[in-house]
């Protein structure tokens, strides 16, 4: 099967809203077109998995949630996530935690579609 994964860095409000409401819309056609769907969060934007600062915060907390009560895989630094005190957390609410550059390789050997906000 083919994958699309949605690589989220950066932080800025729009990025995070749009990071996680794309997969949510091409989700919803991927399944008749055997395309799997997976969200990976890593670098600034990870630190607002754990934020609700602001509006945005909480959208894309909110977006993350639905995601992965959809069965969408939802991954992000373990490394990070351990050194923010956050990783158990995070593993908690169903975010996939596992060490990023490993990732990276992963999805170069499946040969992924990798689409970066």
């Amino acid at each position: 099967m083919k994958n699309t994964v949605f690589y989220v860095f950066h932080d800025d409000d729009a990025s995070l809203i749009l990071s996680t409401r794309v997969p949510q819309r091409v989700a919803g056609v991927a399944v008749t077109h055997r395309v799997a769907v997976e969200v990976f969060i890593f670098g600034p934007a990870q630190k607002h998995l754990s934020l609700s600062a602001s509006d945005a915060d909480v959208q894309f907390n909110r977006q993350i949630d639905e995601l992965v009560a959809d069965g969408i895989r939802v991954g992000a630094c373990i490394n990070a996530a351990q050194a923010a005190g956050v990783d158990k957390s995070l593993s908690q609410r169903g975010i996939t935690l596992t060490i990023a550059r490993d990732e990276f390789l992963r999805f170069t050997l499946e040969g992924a579609t990798v689409i970066s906000f």
